[in-house]
């Protein structure tokens, strides 16, 4: 009994260690796809600046304080490539210091790729890997972290490429289609003819 004690002890200690680095996260917690809450730092280029939430246990809470550092973990939306109208679809959409969770599935250095769930209303919540390719703001790209040959890897592959499929049905962002006269501007601009021509009235604009 004492020693079983001491294991659940020890794994409470790993659940409410904040983590303010990608190497400071258990091996097994990525391996198990573990959910860690955090708090919204920041939007990069790079990805989310999280600040890990770790749980509370109440005869705890007073030495988590002190033992707490500061410091935020970079977060990658997995399996989404974005484009820059995703970083900015995100800046409007998440608020700051908006309370997320996410789901660990890889970590390369320090960059963790995961999915990352926000809640949406009471009772509802949404997956932004799956809603920025709904809202075709990026492209489906291989889930590092994670064996190819897995069901939990095609399975997850599966819903992104669903939701992709969706803003390519919708011709939303990337995949909206150009208007027949858009196109057509856009040949005429290309034109070598047209080229020469401008660089002719240029120059015939100089001499005058």
């Amino acid at each position: 009994m004492a020693i079983a004690g001491v294991i659940l002890f020890a794994k409470s200690i790993k659940l409410t260690t904040k983590f303010t680095s990608a190497v400071d996260i258990p091996i097994e917690f990525i391996e198990k796809n573990v959910k860690l809450r955090g708090r919204l730092y920041q939007i990069t280029e790079k990805g989310l600046e999280v600040e890990h939430v770790p749980i509370n246990l109440p005869f705890l809470s007073s030495l988590q304080r002190k033992w707490q550092s500061n410091g935020v973990l970079l977060v990658r939306l997995a399996g989404v490539e974005l484009t820059p109208n995703a970083i900015v679809w995100l800046q409007e959409e998440l608020k700051p210091s908006q309370m997320m969770w996410f789901q660990l599935l890889g970590r390369e250095d320090l960059v963790l790729d995961c999915l990352v769930l926000v809640n949406k209303g009471r009772f509802f919540s949404v997956c932004l890997n799956e809603e920025i390719l709904r809202q075709g703001l990026g492209k489906t790209i291989r889930i590092e972290g994670l064996h190819h040959d897995s069901p939990f890897y095609w399975k997850l592959h599966k819903r992104l490429l669903q939701a992709e499929l969706k803003a390519l049905k919708k011709n939303k962002g990337i995949w909206k289609e150009e208007t027949y006269f858009e196109k057509l501007r856009g040949h005429i601009s290309n034109n070598t003819f047209v080229q020469k021509l401008k660089q002719f009235a240029n120059w015939l604009r100089i001499r005058i």
